[in-house]
């Protein structure tokens, strides 16, 4: 397998350079703003020593990576532009990473400052190790650091908090996951897999077509899974518009099933309480779609690779 090209993210960040180098190189404030990490915290060190680090990140369960860092070199340009470069290593077991290097970089420009990093990595377990990074870690990897760097910009330059953020990010993803698996649930198994009985006598007495039924539910089905993916979609100026447009369909489903079956209304898990949930659901998802950092907005290619 070939070498990976490593991780590059760029974005440009309307703040003075102090400020940003503050929030980047103060560990206190980086962790608030990087995903990657759970804890930074600086090492003792003499005067003329480079600056040490420990870092750990807290992947669940309970279980945490942890390693070490060290800052090789900090330069301020004439033009005032600045770099800071480091390394790091771990001797975790669990880590994918064993040891890698890299910089940032802060530039100057008109009414803001470019900031950027790219950094490399070995990757541990052999074969398996590399076809592992190559496929998940490393583009997960790259992911949240420019999805980070988005966070920092909107903390820098809006107030957000990107630990509020984070919560915000994760609520409204949760509820497109549950929305996209009640879409995708119910168009296949009920429509496509089972045509169920149920659902063709509904669909046959609010059309009032009968004996057609069976094609229609189908055709539904099929529609009804398109939707469900549409809610796994990074679209989040579309989505906010169709979390109101779910609520007006299901509405309009719910009075279609009471028109085609009253009796449902009053059988367990009924179309009144588990659509219900979903009303609820959007109401949340659209409350929450709203400032979110994207990873998108950052560039990941340098210029000369483009």
């Amino acid at each position: 397998m070939k070498k990976q090209r490593p991780i590059y993210v760029q974005i440009d960040i309307d703040t003075t350079m102090d400020k940003l180098w503050e929030y980047t190189q103060n560990p206190d404030l980086h962790t608030v703003w990087d995903a990657r990490f759970t804890e930074i915290s600086y090492l003792p060190r003499a005067q003329d020593e480079p600056q040490r680090f420990r870092y750990r990140t807290r992947i669940g369960m309970g279980i945490d990576i942890a390693g070490e860092g060290e800052s090789a070199g900090q330069v301020e340009k004439e033009s005032g532009d600045r770099v800071s470069s480091l390394k790091f290593w771990t001797h975790d077991r669990l880590s994918l990473i064993r040891k890698g290097s890299g910089y940032w970089k802060y530039t100057k420009k008109d009414g803001s400052i470019g900031f950027e990093t790219l950094y490399q990595y070995e990757s541990a377990f052999g074969a398996a190790g590399r076809l592992a990074d190559a496929y998940l870690f490393r583009p997960l990897l790259g992911w949240a650091t420019a999805w980070s760097f988005d966070a920092l910009k909107m903390w820098l330059e809006q107030g957000f908090y990107p630990k509020l953020l984070l919560q915000r990010f994760l609520t409204y993803w949760t509820v497109c996951g549950v929305i996209a698996f009640v879409w995708l649930y119910h168009g296949l198994v009920p429509k496509l897999i089972m045509a169920h009985p149920d659902e063709i006598r509904m669909m046959e007495a609010v059309t009032g077509s009968m004996g057609s039924g069976v094609a229609m539910i189908r055709m539904v089905g099929i529609l009804e899974m398109l939707f469900g993916l549409v809610w796994l979609l990074p679209l989040y100026k579309l989505k906010r518009p169709l979390f109101i447009l779910q609520i007006v369909a299901i509405c309009g489903l719910t009075a279609s099933a009471g028109i085609g079956d009253i009796g449902s209304f009053v059988a367990p898990f009924n179309p009144v309480t588990l659509n219900g949930m979903l009303i609820v659901l959007s109401l949340i998802g659209y409350g929450n779609s709203r400032h979110l950092p994207s990873a998108a907005r950052c560039r990941r290619k340098k210029a000369g690779d483009l």
